[in-house]
């Protein structure tokens, strides 16, 4: 399928500095590595942690009979701790706001029942207190000008493939896979698995024709920035080539393949880092090649969790090597030798990991890679984790120092016991 040229010759609007790829988030910033990670490498790399201003969830348990009737709606209902699984959101993407139709979608699983119940328009004037209470102005602005920025894209580029735009799981994944998915339990996720290393999982995922299908909507979306010269946002702060596929409408699919593909495996292996609550999500394609993106700096990503499937087609390097997981105090120690870990791609296999796993990629030496990339987060999750300060059932640095803390402790006693037990001998 040809694409048809646009009268307009830049029907898109100049991103704006620090653009933002997902109309909840912040750009991040890069940051460099005080050191090597570890002693037998040297990598001189960079972390991109791509902030969040996450939606503000109560962590107390108040009366959730609130009354929908003023402005003081957003200081009189809590909102509950945990989101309402079985509640399915009403669409908001209809609604004229400076906020994301998605963060509402979000939102409404933690409304209490007595909002749940209430028109679509209540629920919506609740909500948007909520939000304007907690959201600076700046962001909002920068919420409206990301909306534009998409509507003008969406208005404008015509997709090449349809029907990736809607899921079809049948004819996305691999049969193995979409068995375990529907069995969802833990044994039968570990037999489509493997785990090389502690906390991180690979597994045969997509078909081939899906692969080549994601490819070719790339190149397309690729010549048409060309021909009409839109100046898009790229993935993130350190891939220069690439496209974010929720700029171009395939959020919907990227929220399904979330919610119904990523969360069941999340919330049995990552529930200590919000696996079963994961509720946004960030995709996008990256692009490795001698004339595209060489390789890729050692960070950490701006997730709970990251998928990382690779597309294809034929290309020589690009491993990705982990170096362990760390929370934020702790993201420049050293490496320990038990957390090395070197992995090849191979088309259509996917590797699920924590965000805060350190990692990196290696040059790609000859052809081209494509990998579609998920960052899946939890908003829950990352307001409970403000008022957190022990990381330990996640972060391996933490998990250290609570041992030798331990080990010291237990020797303390176990010298002063052996002390009394000399005074008593003599």
């Amino acid at each position: 399928m040809s694409q048809t040229p646009n009268p307009n010759p830049n029907p898109c609007p100049s991103p704006s500095p620090s653009p933002n790829p997902n109309p909840n988030l912040h750009q991040g910033e890069t940051h460099q590595i005080s050191k090597s990670p570890s002693s037998n490498m040297s990598i001189d790399g960079t972390f991109d942690q791509r902030r969040e201003q996450a939606p503000v969830i109560s962590a107390r348990n108040g009366n959730e009979n609130g009354v929908i009737a003023s402005k003081t709606m957003a200081s009189t209902i809590r909102l509950s701790t945990q989101p309402n699984a079985e509640h399915k959101p009403e669409s908001y993407e209809d609604l004229s706001s400076e906020f994301s139709p998605l963060l509402f979608s979000c939102l409404e699983r933690y409304l209490p029942p007595s909002v749940l119940t209430s028109s679509r328009d209540s629920k919506v004037q609740v909500m948007r207190n909520i939000l304007l209470k907690y959201s600076p102005e700046g962001e909002r602005i920068r919420t409206q000008k990301y909306k534009e920025y998409k509507t003008k894209i969406m208005t404008n580029y015509q997709p090449l493939h349809k029907e990736l735009y809607s899921m079809h799981a049948s004819n996305f994944f691999v049969p193995p896979f979409l068995n375990a998915i529907n069995e969802n339990t833990e044994e039968s996720f570990r037999n489509i698995m493997s785990e090389p290393a502690p906390g991180i999982f690979t597994f045969d995922m997509f078909q081939s024709q899906f692969c080549d299908m994601l490819l070719n909507e790339v190149e397309n979306i690729e010549n048409w920035v060309c021909e009409t010269k839109c100046k898009i946002m790229r993935p993130n702060t350190m891939n220069r080539y690439g496209a974010v596929l929720d700029d171009f409408g395939l959020g919907f699919m990227l929220d399904k393949l979330m919610g119904d593909f990523v969360r069941p495996i999340a919330k049995v292996f990552f529930s200590e880092v919000g696996g079963s609550t994961l509720d946004s999500h960030h995709g996008f394609v990256v692009q490795y090649g001698i004339d595209k993106d060489v390789d890729l700096g050692f960070h950490v990503d701006d997730a709970e969790l990251t998928l990382n499937v690779c597309l294809g087609k034929e290309f020589s390097g690009g491993e990705l090597f982990f170096r362990g997981v760390r929370c934020e105090k702790h993201v420049n120690t050293e490496t320990q030798a038990e957390e090395i870990l070197d992995y090849s791609h191979v088309p259509g296999r996917a590797v699920l990991h924590r965000g805060r796993h350190r990692h990196g990629a290696r040059a790609t030496t000859d052809g081209r890679r494509s990998n579609l990339i998920l960052w899946c987060r939890s908003s829950v999750f990352r307001e409970l984790k403000k008022y957190q300060k022990d990381f330990s059932t996640w972060c391996g640095e933490c998990q250290r120092e609570k041992k030798e803390r331990k080990q010291l402790s237990v020797a303390a006693t176990k010298e002063e016991l052996l002390k009394k037990d000399g005074e008593s001998g003599s």
